[in-house]
């Protein structure tokens, strides 16, 4: 089949563009067929491109020769047409599309490409796997409703950028090869071909570049950068990632919450028309109290509640032993689900909190005669009605009781009110809750390295007033950081920096770093404190995160144009792959047999 030549043309309108007011006007459209109808007589394709769809018709009468080629075509073919817009029939308009009052008469058409039979159908139903729409890629991304996330994401990118580019901010780039530095995953390495054995790594975050760039003096800096973990993966993790990156000189948390939540204001009414009410903030310890994460979802109740102390006493000796071994009892009230939460249904819940290390999961329904529960027996009627009253339970709410070690208690259910709230459908689409938590630990134990670890990364200030508990408690030092969490996903986090060099050197011999090793590690960083460093505070925002959430899709592979796969492979490109023995004599590399 000869291809046509597109010399002579020019396109005129997308085929989004096309409205009732262009009737009778001529219009050159182009795109990919995405559906076509051949009634023999007539002959109706709907043309796409990523500005929509328009009905084109191919008619006889108004040119046979174009016509009899139109029976050539079939579905994702490339063409061209020419004709006359023309408003629909009365009663075969499409509400559903933009351009669905009128469609274009065709009289003359070229046929740019066609193609071989696309390995799933990219019109319609999702009908094919992970992996072979992620290897042709390309494909799924001619879908409109693909096409609208990164057309969104596009959006949130240029108003994020107009809104720090208004108020005073820098963009500037960091260097994507940089040295090896310990901030909580694996780094990606680079070997170097000019000093063979040495390696580059590629950035976990631009974290110590920004704070150079404070004491550069550059005042107020952000970047919407690329950001690389060797980490295990899940829906909302990539090996690289996109963050939107903020530092501030002469600033405190109050200073950078206050921008940040201004943007996220500003950014959801211009994107989404949607008012972001102020954020309200809870301290660590309060939201791991009530919720039992960090990250707590807010966009329903069910709160924790510690009922230890009514069940200390009681005939249940599972309870007894775990609070006589420093653990906690802990419960939450689900309204409504005694009668909806089967057996079946709450021995899968038993099975998840196992997961999390839990040994068991008591449940109580109650109910107008009162409770039933295998756990009932072994408490008096005035114990039962103690635990009702502090659960604020009344007749068909459902109580759930996890008994153990607090880390346990606190994840199993922080788990499982969420788990509660998506099977009783608590939890609307298109629902907005955000949350700053703030005041996390400095440190945490590592019971297996028996070390202690930067809960955010070794460059957050501590509290001035608990500074003295840094040599002998450690575990009770608070850090001034803060964590935005939207609908129960952290989105974003920052703190407040370290700029004194011997407080920086003292977080270092705290987190077990030797002056060798931490002068080999971040010597360029210790050297510029020395040199002037201002007070200064930052925060990043995980852009791929908030793109997902405001598109309304559940991973952030459906907003990253070219995504790897949850075992970090490129089904597109094939990444990763070998190289040849050349390469690797080049880099002074040699792989070793498994």
């Amino acid at each position: 089949m000869n291809i046509d030549s597109l010399e002579d043309w020019k396109r005129s309108h997308d085929c989004g563009a096309l409205r009732i007011e262009d009737s009778g006007q001529e219009a050159v459209l182009m795109g990919w067929v995405n559906t076509r109808r051949d009634l023999g007589n007539l002959i109706f394709i709907d043309l796409r491109d990523r500005g929509g769809i328009t009905q084109i018709v191919f008619d006889p009468q108004l040119d046979k020769e174009t016509h009899e080629r139109a029976h050539l075509l079939r579905n994702e073919w490339v063409i061209a047409c020419r004709g006359k817009v023309s408003s629909r029939l009365k009663g075969q308009e499409n509400s559903e599309l933009d351009t669905g009052d009128v469609e274009l008469h065709v009289t003359g058409l070229k046929i740019l490409n066609i193609t071989e039979v696309p390995p799933f159908q990219v019109d319609g139903m999702v009908d094919a796997s992970e992996t072979l729409r992620l290897k042709y890629r390309y494909l799924e991304l001619r879908r409109p409703g693909i096409f609208r996330n990164f057309y969104r994401r596009h959006l949130i990118a240029a108003n994020i950028r107009k809104y720090f580019n208004k108020n005073g901010f820098l963009e500037v780039e960091t260097p994507v090869l940089t040295k090896s530095t310990p901030e909580g995953a694996r780094d990606y390495l680079v070997p170097s071909r000019v000093k063979k054995g040495a390696f580059y790594a590629l950035p976990q975050s631009p974290q110590l570049f920004k704070q150079l760039l404070m004491i550069s003096g550059f005042d107020r800096y952000y970047q919407i950068v690329r950001c690389f973990r060797d980490e295990d993966l899940r829906a909302d993790r990539q090996p690289e990632f996109t963050q939107v990156d903020v530092e501030m000189s002469f600033a405190n948390e109050e200073i950078v919450m206050n921008v940040f939540e201004d943007m996220i204001k500003k950014l959801f009414k211009e994107v989404l028309d949607i008012e972001i009410p102020d954020i309200p903030r809870l301290e660590y310890s309060e939201a791991i109290d009530r919720f039992g994460t960090d990250r707590p979802d807010t966009r329903f109740h069910m709160e924790l509640r510690d009922i230890s102390s009514l069940v200390k006493n009681s005939g249940f000796k599972v309870f007894q032993s775990v609070i006589d071994n420093h653990g906690t009892v802990r419960a939450i009230c689900v309204k409504d689900a005694a009668t909806i939460f089967s057996r079946k249904i709450l021995d899968e819940l038993t099975e998840k909190v196992n997961e999390y290390g839990a040994k068991g999961l008591a449940w109580i329904k109650v109910n107008d005669e009162g409770w039933q529960s295998p756990i009932a027996k072994f408490f008096k009627e005035s114990e039962r009605e103690a635990i009702s009253r502090r659960m604020e339970a009344s007749a068909n709410d459902l109580i759930l009781i996890i008994a153990d070690k607090p880390c346990v208690v606190f994840q199993s259910l922080g788990m499982l009110r969420v788990e509660a709230a998506q099977r009783l459908g608590l939890i609307e689409e298109g629902e907005y809750s955000f949350l700053w938590v703030t005041s996390f630990p400095l440190f945490e134990y590592d019971e297996e390295e028996e070390s202690l670890n930067a809960v955010h990364h070794p460059f957050t200030a501590p509290f001035e007033e608990d500074l003295a508990l840094l040599k002998d408690h450690p575990e009770k030092v608070r850090s001034r950081s803060y964590d935005l969490v939207l609908n129960g996903t952290e989105i974003g986090g920052g703190s407040v920096r370290i700029h004194n060099i011997s407080l920086q050197e003292e977080i270092f011999r705290s987190l077990g770093l030797s002056k060798k090793d931490a002068d080999m590690k971040f010597g360029f960083f210790l050297e510029a404190l020395k040199y002037g460093a201002p007070p200064h505070a930052g925060m990043a925002i995980g852009f791929d995160r908030l793109v997902a959430i405001m598109s309304g899709v559940d991973s952030i592979r459906e907003v990253i144009a070219f995504p790897k796969t949850a075992s970090a492979i490129c089904p597109l490109t094939g990444a990763p792959s070998l190289v040849d023995d050349a390469q690797l004599e080049e880099l002074g590399l040699k792989i070793l047999a498994d």
